[in-house]
């Protein structure tokens, strides 16, 4: 009989360990999950956020063995935070690259356009920033852990106006913006329901930049506080303006004002902001606590909402991954993973998480929403502090 030596048998029987290990059986393995995030343009500070998050989940879950040994690999596109943009790159994700579900995209306008794609192509698209009404309405593949601006803004509101002693205020908004209209229609029906005057409604554009003659009718106006419904682009030099003209006032701001990004962008402007989410740097539980540090030791900086957001969307769609069977049959796949995602149940740095099922305009169960509680916020210094 032929010897071989001991080298050899070695090598023979740890090539045959990573067969075992990493051959056909795993080969199955690479879990291609599509991100389409705004990473340039004027909403890239959301998107990169976003995709932080995103990262930062991936890296815990494949060093932890990953999705029932399989790894998930990221397959992550700029949408520019255009609706254009953002068609085309669901349309590669989906068609081109096979991803088996896709993130995204970034803005309420954009998902508007871009969710249709992936309704049509029976692929799940996740919504971790959308926050404007009826997204989830376009169909039953489309989810969001991003709570709406219809179950945040009355509770940002009533707590703004128990702690600054509001008895009137203004009314600010982007009016060619779906989340931006979406936040004015939402706070105009919660003003109204507390019965709160307003004593000037005044809009503005993406893209504008001198908010004087707006701010000036609303200092004119004797309002309380400002009610803001902008992105940081515009929402952040509306807070410096308002200053520099002397409206001190308390403003009360939508899911596109919670970023830190607001105390670079407003820098020694940005206090007496009231907003709500159900993520807080400031609140201190075991999981928050563990992603605020995890974050900050990889990226070199503090995350926001959106990165909090990203990382336990993450989180919520690796549990479903779990019940899902791979086949290698892509229609079958993306399928099972949009009946294995409503059951999620998470407890992540958001919070309690589960989803809530949403109906389309005629009153048929669509896709699904976050149900989640808001924390309020204001920001005083360079910090969100929680208030009740």
């Amino acid at each position: 009989m032929r010897r071989f030596p001991l080298k050899n048998s070695l090598l023979a029987v740890a090539a045959f360990a990573a067969f075992t290990a990493f051959g056909p059986a795993a080969q199955a393995a690479d879990l291609k999950i599509g991100v389409a995030e705004a990473l340039s343009g004027g909403a890239a500070q959301y998107g990169t956020a976003i995709r932080n998050g995103f990262e930062l989940a991936v890296a815990e879950i494949n060093a932890a063995g990953g999705i029932n040994g399989n790894k998930i690999e990221l397959v992550v596109a700029d949408e520019q935070g255009k609706k254009e943009e953002a068609i085309n790159v669901f349309k590669k994700l989906i068609f081109q690259d096979k991803v088996l579900m896709v993130f995204g995209p970034t803005l309420s306008n954009s998902a508007q356009a871009a969710d249709p794609i992936a309704q049509a192509a029976k692929t799940v698209a996740f919504g971790t920033s959308n926050t404007a009404d009826g997204i989830t309405s376009i169909g039953d593949y489309i989810f969001r852990n991003s709570v709406t601006e219809a179950d945040v803004l009355p509770e940002t509101i009533k707590t703004a106006v128990k702690n600054a002693g509001i008895k009137k205020v203004a009314v600010l908004y982007g009016n060619d913006d779906v989340f931006t209209k979406s936040g004015y229609d939402n706070f105009k029906k919660a003003l109204d329901d507390l019965k709160i005057p307003v004593t000037t409604t005044e809009t503005f554009a993406k893209g504008d930049v001198d908010f004087k003659a707006q701010l000036t009718k609303i200092k004119a106006s004797g309002a309380d506080a400002i009610v803001l419904s902008a992105l940081l682009a515009e929402g952040a030099p509306i807070m410096v303006q308002a200053r520099q003209l002397g409206l001190n006032v308390p403003i009360i701001g939508g899911n596109g004002m919670n970023s830190v990004k607001i105390f670079e962008l407003a820098k020694g402007q940005s206090d007496n902001l009231y907003v709500g989410s159900p993520w807080s740097s400031s609140n201190a539980t075991p999981e928050n606590t563990k992603f605020i540090k995890a974050y900050t030791e990889k990226f070199k900086m503090a995350p926001d909402q959106f990165a909090a957001q990203a990382y336990d969307a993450m989180y919520i769609a690796a549990q479903a991954l779990k019940n899902v069977k791979v086949s290698g049959d892509l229609a079958a796949d993306r399928a099972a993973v949009r009946e294995a995602l409503p059951a999620v149940k998470h407890t992540g740095a958001t919070g309690a998480f589960q989803f809530r099922r949403a109906n389309d305009k005629s009153g048929k169960p669509a896709g699904y929403d976050a149900q989640q509680l808001p924390i309020v916020s204001v920001t005083k210094g360079s910090e969100f502090v929680i208030t009740k």
